[in-house]
């Protein structure tokens, strides 16, 4: 596969609790120079980074993260800011506690009301798939498909677990076909990577991709793997 194709793919992802604007700001010059789908990262830089990054690259950002038990109240405020600050995509994570309980149409009635205070940006709905049943990730895929929502994504990564093959191939028998797929969490090497796009992802979610391609020195015209 073509490492530009896999590049375009990831949403190249720097979340660290202690993040500063220098580790934010080479984490944008990185998505710039190989062209990455995204950066995501935390809301409190996204008005900087976007100031920065003019439209050479897409900014992603969070909500909701990474617990997901805010309200959802909050959760439309987050995403209005960010909006508002210029993010182009947010990613947000459901309430897990209203999942396990049932609670089916309130999780639908919150994806509605979260996709509407995006404004037409790209949604991403994280479901933490380490944390439900097959049964639950299912639901997940029907209510999601259901919502609005742009992509179902796998992880926070702050979890016990990220993605595995077997949620992608999951999702992709579960979810409409207007509903993209994210795999984050524990993207750790290039075969990663193709595995998950062959199997039905359209974005990644990690950090390491661009490190693999930069130190390796893969990112020139003709290079595949």
């Amino acid at each position: 596969m073509d490492i530009k194709k896999i590049l375009s793919c990831v949403d190249h992802t720097y979340l660290k609790q202690d993040a500063t604007w220098n580790e934010i700001k080479r984490t944008c010059d990185e998505g710039i120079k190989y062209q990455t789908a995204s950066v995501c990262i935390p809301p409190s830089f996204v008005k900087v980074a976007k100031e920065y990054v003019g439209s050479e690259l897409k900014i992603c950002t969070v909500t909701g993260f990474p617990n997901g038990y805010s309200t959802v109240r909050a959760k439309c405020f987050e995403s209005q800011e960010a909006v508002l600050n210029g993010a182009d995509e947010i990613d947000t994570v459901i309430n897990i506690g209203d999942l396990k309980s049932a609670s089916y149409d309130k999780i639908l009635s919150d994806l509605k009301d979260i996709k509407a205070a995006c404004e037409g940006r790209i949604l991403k709905i994280i479901i933490e798939t380490c944390l439900l049943s097959d049964y639950e990730k299912q639901r997940m895929c029907e209510l999601v498909s259901l919502s609005g929502a742009d992509f179902i994504k796998t992880s926070t990564g702050f979890s016990t677990a990220g993605a595995t093959k077997e949620d992608i191939i999951l999702f992709k028998k579960h979810v409409a076909p207007h509903v993209k797929i994210k795999a984050a969490g524990g993207i750790s090497s290039l075969d990663d990577a193709i595995e998950f796009l062959n199997l039905g992802a359209s974005r990644l979610g990690t950090s390491r991709i661009v490190k693999i391609v930069e130190k390796d020195g893969l990112n020139n015209g003709d290079s595949s793997y």
